[in-house]
């Protein structure tokens, strides 16, 4: 620029603004696969609305990509595809009042924890999912969907795995009425598992479940709108398998819970939802 501007040689602008002549004479080079690559990142961001580039490059890894997670990175923020956002964490400097140390999961089936969410159909009516997790391998063991659920349905679900897995060791849960009722505790001392009570209003204290349930938030209920019962049992048992076998976790050097669970001689559970009582709804167009 300098060169063009005051009618001086390349050389002596070069010498002036301390500057090697080699650079003038650059030209950036894209690589040969730049464009089916993007493509490919564009397809998968499609397909994974709520993935960012660093499970992009895991998968493109998967699929024979020889491509680095900086390169990824530039073209995903290039291509303009929506990178989810890290919020900080925020610290409870308390002390805990509790002589025990927190428990922490040391192999599958040593602790499952459970919790309630809520949603609605398109016409307002209530749906409740209950969602059982294995916090060693990640697990979702049981995302059952129903317009209301009680301690006996609970304690049905808990048999159900119990005959496909073996019993835990140790229940993690909350104060809601229905861990705390007489069928639950009944259960629990007869399947030879401990009773794990989070402190009340604490949900920080759970929070593998907890992180879970950010998880269905944000890739299947803020993203389907269910139009029955039915219509949300298939599509939240279809992201069940999709999370426990394609959808790789952090804390499990980016393999899938099935996959992790798998180096334990674990079976990944396919215990489907339990039938209602009452006639089951039908699709509506």
């Amino acid at each position: 620029m300098l060169r063009d501007r005051l009618g001086v040689s390349e050389r002596w602008a070069c010498r002036v603004v301390g500057q090697h002549r080699s650079t003038e004479r650059y030209e950036p080079r894209r690589a040969d696969d730049d464009a089916a690559l993007r493509a490919e990142l564009r397809q998968f961001s499609k397909d994974r609305p709520r993935w960012g580039y660093r499970r992009a490059h895991h998968h493109l890894r998967q699929q024979g990509w020889d491509v680095n997670r900086k390169r990824v990175g530039r073209l995903w923020r290039e291509e303009g595809l929506r990178v989810p956002q890290h919020k900080r964490k925020r610290r409870r400097l308390g002390e805990s009042t509790s002589p025990d140390r927190r428990l922490v999961a040391e192999h599958p089936n040593h602790v499952w924890t459970f919790d309630f969410q809520a949603d609605q159909t398109a016409d307002g009516r209530v749906l409740r999912f209950c969602n059982i997790v294995d916090e060693f391998t990640r697990e979702a063991l049981v995302m059952h969907v129903a317009r209301s659920i009680d301690a006996d349905t609970v304690v049905a679900l808990l048999e159900g795995l119990v005959a496909e897995r073996g019993a835990p060791e140790h229940l993690r849960m909350d104060n809601g009425p229905e861990m705390t009722a007489h069928a639950l505790k009944d259960w629990c001392e007869s399947a030879g598992t401990q009773t794990v009570y989070i402190d009340p209003g604490s949900p920080w204290q759970n929070p593998y479940v907890e992180s879970f349930h950010s998880r269905v938030r944000d890739e299947l209920l803020d993203i389907e709108e269910f139009s029955c019962l039915a219509e949300a049992r298939v599509l939240t048992e279809d992201w069940r398998e999709d999370y426990n076998h394609r959808r790789p976790h952090s804390s499990l050097q980016m393999l899938t819970p099935a996959a992790f669970a798998a180096g334990y001689g674990i079976t990944p559970a396919v215990l489907g939802p339990l039938a209602d009582p009452e006639p089951a709804e039908k699709l509506t167009a």
